[in-house]
């Protein structure tokens, strides 16, 4: 023990040693924490809160997401904790929840979007979407990485401080009990949000359209709400009445969220109350005021420190792209983290994640201030009711229906991807086009077995040999174990593979994205194997 001046705190120091240092345990910190702790990575996560928010924040995992937790063995157990199967995601623009919808937009329940899964095998996503709150999926994460015993909790610590040198981080955390404890780890990770001190410490901007607009979120429990809307259950209700309310359904059906620019939080209850329309019993548990950001670090990387999620990203909630885009940086981290700690990645794999996601979350804040721009300036100021349903129909499926942007995009110009003459898919298409071209997610595919290509690729690198009669792959196979990584050859005679693969050979990293692709295995399998791992850049390569 030590102790401050007379009547100071008597403060307990440690010391930690740990490979990577999470800051920050919301879905996107926790999400990672998970990863590594799967691969084996012993990791450490610190948040100052004890228990998860009890704001609903986000409230949907897209197709992407899903696919992740899939892989990552947890899908079954977010979706029993989220909004049931059969309640449909429809939505609505409609003068109050007790008229009939103006504009109805339909769209599958969990259930109905399984099932339409499981009847086609066109190369679209294998998961459909999951509404669930963050006050939900939080504590859900929380006990996941519990299970893990790699991953060590500290919850209830202040962040305090860190610096870095060519072999390490040292970070200090603050517990108000008086426990001062020191980290050492290889690699930090800010997963701290859009005020997170990692990003400030190492002096990285965000750039883009700041304090855009500041508005209210109310979180509601209305347990008859949901059984006795007129127009039906769902997702979304628009309603065209001042201010443009706009409320959400959440995981339990009991409870409900709205947005809107009102002047106090007491307002917040009697905009409700006229959205709804019709007596029910109700009851507002929160307010919170928040404002509009579409902006992008600058960096996503500095030496040993890296970050991710709303530390690096900040969009407006319209399309769902804030947490799932964390999510998708946290999956792609993650492997990078522990192939170069495990010795079979270089360095550029750890310089590609600045590449491959800071053009993701470029991309994310387009298409979302897109979508705001649609509700905002959009249907919202039409002259008059017709006017409006037409351009709500046009706008709100920018918001609702862009799987594209979801789990269609693909990573140019990486680093770490084995480039193909020509431009290539439109990586800002909303529409979901399955394609393997390098850089892009590998898409489902249902083999003659009845399961899953996904379900089929392990935790390293994965090659496919597609047709009837595919070349042989040893030497590329050899060539990745040379730098020590784990492969697997995956022997796919089934036509409908071969169809949607579009190629003979796909050389598939850990999370789903294609590096290579041909009908024939090159002279230099080799550098093939060396772009894939980090240890050659690609562009190196002329």
């Amino acid at each position: 023990m030590d102790s401050k001046a007379a009547g100071a705190t008597t403060w307990v120091y440690s010391m930690t040693e740990t490979q990577v240092l999470i800051v920050g345990a919301g879905p996107v910190g926790l999400t990672l924490a998970l990863d590594l702790g799967k691969r084996g990575v012993r990791c450490l996560i610190v948040d100052r809160n004890t228990k998860a928010s009890k704001l609903p924040k986000m409230e949907r995992c897209n197709a992407r997401t899903m696919e992740i937790y899939r892989r990552l063995g947890v899908a079954d157990r977010v979706r029993a904790a989220g909004l049931p199967s059969d309640v449909p995601m429809d939505v609505f623009l409609a003068p109050s929840m007790a008229d009939s919808a103006t504009v109805h937009l339909p769209y599958p329940s969990v259930d109905d979007a399984k099932a339409q899964i499981a009847a086609r095998n066109d190369g679209f996503p294998l998961e459909p979407y999951q509404l669930i709150s963050q006050y939900t999926i939080e504590p859900l994460l929380r006990s996941l990485i519990a299970e893990e015993p790699t991953v060590t909790i500290r919850f209830g610590y202040d962040f305090e401080r860190f610096d870095q040198n060519a072999t390490g981080i040292t970070a200090t955390i603050v517990h108000p009990a008086g426990v001062r404890e020191t980290i050492a780890a290889d690699y930090i990770v800010g997963c701290d949000g859009g005020s997170s001190t990692v990003r400030k410490a190492l002096g990285i901007p965000l750039s883009g359209d700041g304090n855009i607009r500041k508005l209210r979120q109310a979180l509601f429990y209305a347990p008859e709400l949901f059984e006795n809307v007129p127009m039906g259950g769902g997702r979304h209700y628009h309603l065209m009445q001042p201010l443009f309310p706009f409320v959400i359904i959440q995981d339990s059906t009991k409870h409900w969220t709205l947005h809107a620019q009102a002047e106090s939080d007491a307002e917040m209850l009697e905009i409700f109350k006229r959205a709804v329309g019709f007596a029910t019993p109700i009851e507002m548990l929160s307010v919170n005021e928040w404002t509009q950001h579409l902006l992008c670090a600058d960096r996503y990387r500095d030496r040993r420190a890296f970050i991710a999620g709303d530390a690096a990203h900040l969009v407006i909630p319209t399309g769902g792209l804030g947490m799932n885009t964390g999510v998708g940086d946290a999956i792609d981290l993650g492997w990078k983290l522990a192939a170069v700690l495990a010795g079979f990645g270089g360095e550029a794999l750890l310089d590609s994640y600045q590449s491959e996601r800071r053009q993701i979350g470029l991309r994310n804040v387009r298409a979302s201030g897109a979508a705001m721009k649609g509700r905002f300036e959009g249907w919202r100021t039409a002259p008059d009711t017709a006017e409006m349903a037409r351009r709500f129909d046009v706008e709100q499926r920018k918001v609702t229906e862009i799987l594209g942007i979801e789990a269609g995009y693909r990573y140019v110009d990486s680093p770490v991807i084995w480039s193909e003459p020509g431009e290539g898919p439109d990586p800002d298409n909303r529409d979901y086009v399955p394609t393997t071209w390098p850089g892009a997610r590998l898409p489902h595919v249902w083999l003659e077995d009845g399961s899953a290509l996904a379900d089929r690729i392990g935790k390293g690198y994965t090659i496919l040999r597609l047709g009837t009669t595919p070349p042989h792959v040893d030497a590329l196979a050899d060539a990745l174990r040379m730098h020590g990584a784990p492969v697997e050859v995956l022997r796919l005679p089934d036509a409908a593979a071969r169809r949607i693969l579009e190629r003979d050979l796909i050389l598939v990293r850990p999370d789903l994205h294609v590096v290579w692709r041909g009908d024939t295995l090159p002279a230099d399998a080799e550098r093939i194997a060396a772009v894939a791992t980090g240890f050659v850049f690609a562009d190196a390569l002329g």
